[in-house]
């Protein structure tokens, strides 16, 4: 169990859409220190939405929030041995959750109109989290055939799934680091990846030309319980 955990919920149904980035565009974005996490020399940004569930903070729920989507874009960070994720930019449905989020951790939440559909038959399984802004509605789905599977050792699907702590940088410049526990995620590997959002207006101009290449990869987290710790000061 995390130290002092702060919230706990599932985290079901992910898709995680990776894209290679050049890693000058993150060095703005990297809490002091923590450095930028590479797989094989190289970075990586993900695209990722899934469904929060059962949502508790300190044990409680509140009412109509306790269900909701959630859409990031992420990288991944070291801290001495500790692997973590640092988030460019949350969407949920919920101002509530918005607010709560950026004002204990400094995450930079915003609340828009979301929707989701998933739909599994026998061995075929597919997911499409959608939110509407800057006028329209954009999306991000993949359809996968087959069972399950938990990642090899030392595989990308591993590096992706597998960052157990979060850093954020807050309003004074220092780092706030956090825990995030939960099991080894079995995945489904993407048989079709669809994105269709507006990188510039989303994420901004240096993310762009990355998020609108050909992802890397593309696959669904089946997902679990997790729980995480309240936020401490990092000790630089």
């Amino acid at each position: 169990m995390a130290l002092d955990p702060f919230l706990t919920a599932k985290w079901k149904d992910l898709v995680m859409i990776n894209y290679e980035i050049d890693p000058s565009v993150l060095v703005p974005f990297t809490p002091q220190g923590t450095k930028i996490d590479l797989w094989n020399g190289k970075a990586y940004v993900s695209l990722v939405g899934f469904m929060f569930l059962d949502t508790r903070v300190k044990g409680f729920s509140i009412p109509f929030h306790r269900n909701f989507e959630e859409v990031n874009l992420r990288f991944y960070v070291k801290k001495d041995d500790r692997r973590g994720v640092v988030f460019i930019k949350e969407i949920v449905p919920k101002w509530a959750i918005a607010y709560l989020a950026r004002r204990l951790y400094n995450e930079n939440y915003v609340a828009l109109p979301m929707k989701h559909h998933i739909e599994q038959k026998e061995t075929a399984i597919s997911a499409e989290y959608a939110w509407q802004s800057h006028k329209r509605w954009q999306r991000m789905s993949l359809q996968c055939e087959g069972e399950p599977y938990l990642p090899a050792a030392g595989s990308e699907e591993e590096f992706i799934t597998e960052h157990f702590w979060g850093y954020s940088t807050q309003r004074d410049k220092s780092t706030m680091e956090y825990q995030v526990e939960h099991p080894r995620w079995r995945i489904w590997k993407a048989k079709q990846c669809d994105v269709d959002i507006d990188a510039k207006l989303l994420y901004g101009a240096a993310f762009a030309p990355f998020l609108e290449a050909k992802p890397t990869s593309a696959f669904l987290v089946e997902g679990s319980a997790v729980v995480v710790s309240k936020g401490r000061a990092l000790m630089l």
